[in-house]
């Protein structure tokens, strides 16, 4: 066979021609050693700290600890199937969270897949679940009230829509219910919520989704959980990414209001992550930047300006407290990051005063800026007047013999307390909660036997939206008292309590 050797030079040119130089260059790394949901890998001389890592089995993780001679990857799955000897690669990129609308109602995990079996997210945008936190020229300060629909909170402790507000307490003292009513209370005010379940029992998150079903509020509602059950690392990823849900809307001029329930957990799995990584372990064995774990999270909560779409993100993290000490590392160190603290008292709780707010320790560093005027009116004498019968009560107990002021001061004492309680998941409207605190700072209710003050303060309200729907109305529509609503509210009250008599 005789070869045609100008035909063979056009063939090899032709050839040399359509083929395209791009060889596919991955930089890896080979693992040296794995276990207890940590890997340690050398030769990634040029990987991002926080950058997402892929195994050969299709396992995610993150790198963390950037040293010399090595590389400490927080696993993102079970580290079965990883051994010694095994390559990762580089990503390049850092972890994202589907967002948008398609995340309502849903319930996912920490890297924003959804446990609830309701199918897939068609999510049309992500979100680096790492970001720096908007600069203070783009900020707004806090002004418009976020309404949690309990009494002894918008009347005392006002939360505003932009601010980062504790809840802090004891087990066992209310705390996830106070952020569940404020969640309960967002409906129709076109508020998103994203609630966090950290380091949670599984029955303990199904009872909080069933409450948000049962009262309606799933369909503006995000859940983000990882479980008591859920390694350390996706605890410590959670409250990011339902941060990073929260920023897409606020970003598109929506406010949202997202709970981390609760830090302390996240803290805690935080330090287990560090120790297994071996960094080394300051106060209570909690790495050095344990505070810039929490401080990073919650700067990215605030109001933006108008020129930046106006929208805001409301942070309630949640720290549980031992034995009522607040000035252990954790809670001081998100008390100092926040803007005022709700504290919930063991003792109140137990003595049937609930929601347990202690009025002396908790404090709203916006304070009346984030309260409508009619609000800031009637609630104005009340934190006052409480602290001064907690005082009197303390020293009335070793004395039989008390003039007629100061037992009239300790009969109104009383009767505020009284008011103040609320029963879980029924938040009332700010136009209510003005009407009945307004009874009580007018001393209407001081000649009201303590045991009918419950029966009364309802009677009172059913009254209201029965007969007398336009005074409601009137107090809704601009929230100020003017001095002929309040003349309309004495002369209602007392004909009421004229009837009931």
């Amino acid at each position: 066979m005789k070869l045609n050797t100008a035909e063979m030079n056009s063939n090899i040119k032709d050839e040399i021609i359509d083929f395209l130089m791009s060889p596919n260059v991955a930089e890896s790394g080979k693992v040296i050693q794995v276990g207890d949901g940590i890997a340690r890998i050398i030769g990634l001389q040029n990987v991002m700290s926080g950058e997402l890592l892929e195994f050969e089995n299709g396992t995610s993780g993150i790198a963390m600890n950037l040293e010399e001679d090595s590389v400490g990857v927080v696993l993102l799955g079970s580290d079965i199937g990883i051994s010694e000897g095994d390559f990762i690669s580089r990503t390049k990129k850092i972890l994202q969270i589907p967002a948008g609308d398609a995340m309502l109602g849903r319930v996912v995990n920490s890297l924003g897949v959804p446990i609830d079996q309701k199918g897939a997210i068609n999510a049309t945008a992500t979100q680096p679940i790492e970001r720096v936190a908007p600069g203070v020229l783009t900020r707004k300060s806090v002004s418009v009230p976020l309404q949690t629909g309990i009494k002894s909170i918008d009347a005392m402790v006002p939360i505003g829509r932009g601010q980062r507000e504790l809840i802090i307490g004891d087990r066992r003292t209310g705390k996830t219910t106070i952020a569940l009513d404020t969640i309960l209370n967002q409906k129709g005010t076109g508020v998103h919520c994203v609630y966090t379940a950290i380091g949670q029992k599984n029955s303990t998150v199904s009872e909080v989704i069933k409450v948000l079903e049962d009262h309606g509020a799933m369909e503006y509602t995000t859940i983000v959980v990882a479980g008591a059950a859920e390694s350390a690392a996706l605890q410590y990823l959670a409250p990011y990414s339902a941060c990073a849900i929260a920023e897409h809307w606020m970003e598109k001029g929506k406010d949202v209001l997202v709970i981390y329930d609760d830090l302390s957990k996240h803290a805690v799995a935080y330090r287990s992550m560090s120790l297994l990584m071996r960094r080394p372990p300051g106060r209570e064995a909690y790495p050095g930047d344990v505070f810039y774990l929490h401080s990073r999270l919650l700067e990215r909560a605030g109001r933006l300006n108008e020129e930046n779409g106006g929208g805001s993100i409301t942070a309630i993290p949640i720290i549980e407290t031992q034995s009522g000490n607040m000035s252990a590392y954790i809670p001081t160190n998100v008390i100092s990051i926040t803007d005022g603290q709700i504290y919930l008292e063991f003792e109140a709780f137990n003595s049937g005063i609930r929601p347990a707010v202690n009025p002396g320790l908790s404090v709203s560093r916006v304070g009346g800026a984030a309260q409508v005027k009619a609000m800031k009116k009637v609630a104005g004498p009340i934190r006052i007047e409480l602290a001064q019968y907690r005082e009197l009560a303390s020293f009335a107990q070793f004395s039989s013999d008390l003039d007629k002021e100061t037992k009239e001061r300790l009969r109104h004492g009383e009767r505020i307390v009284e008011i103040l309680k609320q029963k879980q998941y029924n938040p009332l409207s700010p136009e209510k909660e003005i009407i009945i605190l307004f009874a009580v700072t007018k001393y209407l209710v001081d000649d009201i036997n303590i045991e009918d003050v419950g029966n009364f303060e309802k009677n009172l309200l059913e009254h209201f939206e029965t007969e007398h729907e336009d005074i409601l109305n009137e107090i809704k529509s601009k929230y100020e008292l003017t001095e002929e609503i309040e003349n309309k509210l004495l002369d209602i009250i007392k004909k009421f309590k004229e009837n009931e008599n």
